[in-house]
């Protein structure tokens, strides 16, 4: 592949170590140029390390400049050109425009707080970076955290990767031994700005210091707040103690003279100054920012602390100073997880594997692509939730690069947590003006065609099958259920604008199918299929244990789960309270109520426990479907009103027991060959308990086979939209 990058060229520190190294790896098996807007040692480094590099002086010359940069490319030819900062990403944008290269970019920091301290560069210089970024066709987040932060800011959640900085590890030394007696180093490699709140570690040190008065500190970098620095550590008591060497050029022999690795921030990307100090085997400390706690984590490779927090800050400096064996624990447990995972190798193998990316979908050509998703999202429903994760999941299996566009509540939710395009599930224009470049309209799953909750949701619902039809989209309705439609005029109504609009119905309970037969629908091709969440894996051990240890419940305990609901007709909570009761007494299960939609299940819940005698617990927080599906699935047995407990719950491999309060749940057990379901209106304790006595007789044979049916049943909605898609 042919990659160019450009770079504002007086790149220093972290950002300097990620292009120089990164264009060194990619360049061993591709063709890369290196195209610096500035003379001066960052372009002769690049150089020196064999790279192919061409330097403009005269940086804002803009004329120049742009000129010199378009003959670069028009010589190079690249298939994509990577930028790294405001002059760079600036430069970029305006060749695009004129050549129509590939455009990417990578955030090494918080755009919004670059510059922090100086509002005149903040907002010339930031300015000119925000207006450049929001013109980039992808971003390159080195962490988790700055995904976050740039969807939270409106950028497009498919077009930007997440690849954390890597080091070449390859010929790090061994563990070095440190004099016993001599000062205990700690270190900070940082600019000295603002952002990197030095005057904190200051305080710190100087708190830790009197403590012990073998420690030092050893400050590399320069900025435009060294003398007031300087000032405070005077003022501190520290200054004896504390050491400014300046900029630093060899950050391995800084780091391999270091004890302690710390790190202040306000906000941070990724940094490699502690990966740099991971290479020389130092312990680290830092604030709890950005990426960094994905290579620290707490007491295992080194201390966390809040932004902000001097005293802890402090007392981790004085805990590591004082306590040599800790300290080289920290530090090689540390070693081992930078090397293994954060390596060069590993950082350009992500990075091509984005390039390719990028290429490819720059190839694609055709005039509609992707998907819109219409259902009942972003409403904080568990079940709903998971259905969206579901089907985003299975269609990017189709097509790893095809753009999705949900429709939803709360669009910025859904953003974040399915990483997609999204839109208020009411704004028309846009639905529209998706609908004109979309493929294929996806409504579902779940059981939108109905009149339960109003006439009016039957009709919104409607209105987006016939318009996505009339702008030209192949129509599906993907892993639904249809009904109950209880007035006869919105029968016929659904009944042609179905038999009208939609080509595909996969269905995920045979009940469905017999109201779609009633109300006459029969041109579209319809199959019974399965709900699109029971493909979705289950959370490992470890987080299930974390999630009941954050209620206070015993993991290896025996448990009878509950996932009640309020409805109209549930009546007779006590019930429910003395099955509870019953599961608690005879069998030794620790009763569990677990919301699947917050708020609103807590107090169906609180309703049934203020009636019991028996201990239980009852969880609060709201979980993903990985987790409810294991958290459910390690259960003994669970007793659900929502359709979702019922199918989380099979899915993790746990007997269940229904409580209907609609023809769905009967429609799902009967389906699955379990004959447990009780109508909620009627519910009594005595047919609950002897419910209970069955399944826990019976174990968990019948569960394996009823999901593996529902597994393969759910294949039917992917295939169907390959279908739509390829057809």
């Amino acid at each position: 592949m042919r990659i160019m990058h450009f770079s504002g060229g007086g790149d220093v520190g972290g950002a300097k170590t990620h292009i120089l190294s990164l264009g060194k790896e990619l360049s061993r098996q591709n063709d890369f140029h290196l195209l610096s807007f500035r003379e001066g040692a960052f372009a002769d480094e690049g150089r020196a390390m064999g790279l192919d590099v061409t330097s403009i002086s005269g940086p804002w010359n803009l004329i120049r400049g742009l000129r010199n940069a378009l003959k670069a490319v028009d010589q190079f030819k690249p298939e994509v050109i990577h930028c790294h900062g405001a002059k760079a990403n600036m430069m970029g944008v305006l060749v695009k425009k004129l050549r129509g290269v590939p455009l990417v970019t990578t955030v090494h920091s918080d755009p919004y707080r670059d510059y922090m301290g100086s509002w005149f560069k903040q907002f010339l210089f930031g300015g000119i970076n925000l207006w450049a970024l929001k013109r980039m066709d992808y971003y390159m987040a080195v962490a988790e955290r700055m995904r976050v932060s740039l969807i939270e800011h409106g950028f497009d959640p498919q077009r930007i990767f997440v690849i954390y900085n890597g080091l070449d590890f390859s010929q790090a030394p061994s563990a070095p031994e440190r004099e016993p007696e001599g000062d205990i180093v700690v270190g900070i490699a940082a600019r000295l700005t603002p952002i990197k709140n030095i005057p904190l570690l200051l305080q710190a040190f100087a708190a830790a210091y009197r403590r012990n008065p073998r420690l030092r500190l050893k400050i590399a970098g320069s900025g435009e707040d060294e003398a007031e620095l300087k000032a405070l550590a005077q003022r501190l008591g520290v200054a004896e103690r504390v050491d400014f060497v300046g900029w630093v050029t060899d950050m391995r022999g800084f780091f391999a003279g270091v004890d302690i690795n710390v790190l202040s921030s306000l906000s941070e990307t990724f940094p490699y100054s502690l990966l740099e100090g991971a290479y020389q085997h130092c312990a680290a400390i830092a604030s709890d920012v950005g990426g960094i706690p994905m290579l620290i984590e707490h007491q295992k490779t080194g201390f966390l602390f809040a932004s902000g927090d001097a005293d802890t800050f402090a007392e981790y400096i004085y805990r590591l100073s004082v306590d040599g064996e800790l300290r080289r624990e920290l530090a090689e447990n540390l070693f081992q997880r930078a090397s293994r995972d954060y390596s060069l190798a590993r950082m350009c193998e992500l990075q091509l594997a984005a390039y390719d990316a990028i290429s490819r979908r720059a190839r694609q050509r055709e005039r509609r692509r992707g998907v819109v998703i219409c259902g009942a999202y972003g409403r904080g429903n568990a079940g709903d939730e998971a259905i969206l994760q579901a089907i985003v999941s299975q269609m990017r299996e189709i097509d790893v690069d095809m753009p999705l566009t949900v429709m939803s509540r709360n669009k910025e939710e859904t953003r974040l947590r399915n990483h997609t395009n999204a839109i208020y599930i009411f704004n028309v224009p846009a639905f529209i003006r998706h609908l004109r470049r979309s493929k294929i309209f996806i409504n579902g799953g779940g059981s939108l065609i109905q009149d339960v909750t109003s006439s009016r949701s039957l009709y919104f619902y409607l209105f987006t099958l016939w318009a996505a039809r009339l702008c030209g989209c192949r129509v599906i309705m993907y892993g639904c259920g249809i009904g109950p439609i209880k007035r006869q005029h919105n029968r016929r109504i659904a009944g042609r604008m179905l038999d009208r609009n939609v080509e595909v119905i996969t269905l995920r309970d045979s009940g469905s199918l017999k109201v779609l037969e009633e109300m006459r629908v029969r041109r579209p091709q319809i199959k019974v299929s399965a709900d699109p969440t029971v493909n979705i894996a289950r959370a490992n051990p470890e987080i299930i244990a974390r999630a009941f240890a954050a209620e206070d419940i015993p993991a290896d305990a025996p448990k009878i789960g509950f996932c009640l609901r309020n409805w109209p007709s549930f009546n007779n909570p006590a019930a429910i309270a003395a099955a509870a009761d019953y599961a608690a007494e005879k069998y030794g299960l620790l009763p569990v109520f677990i919301p699947i939609e917050l708020p609103k299940d807590i107090d169906a819940a609180a309703r049934v426990t203020a009636l019991m005698r028996q201990p239980y617990k009852a969880c609060t927080q709201r979980y993903m479907v990985e987790e409810l599906t294991a958290m459910l699935g390690s259960m003994t047995m669970v007793v659900g009103m929502r359709l979702h407990s019922l199918i989380f719950a099979t899915s993790g491999g746990a007997p269940v027991i229904g409580v209907s309060y609609d023809a769905k749940v009967d429609s799902f057990l009967r389906d699955i060959g379990n004959s447990h379901c009780y109508a909620v209106g009627e519910i009594e304790a005595a047919p609950l308990c002897a419910a209970i006595d069955a399944v826990y007789e019976q174990g968990r044979e019948q569960v394996e086979l009823a999901n593996q049916r529902l597994m393969l049943g759910e294949r039917i909605n992917i295939e169907a939209a390959r279908a739509l898609l390829e057809g």
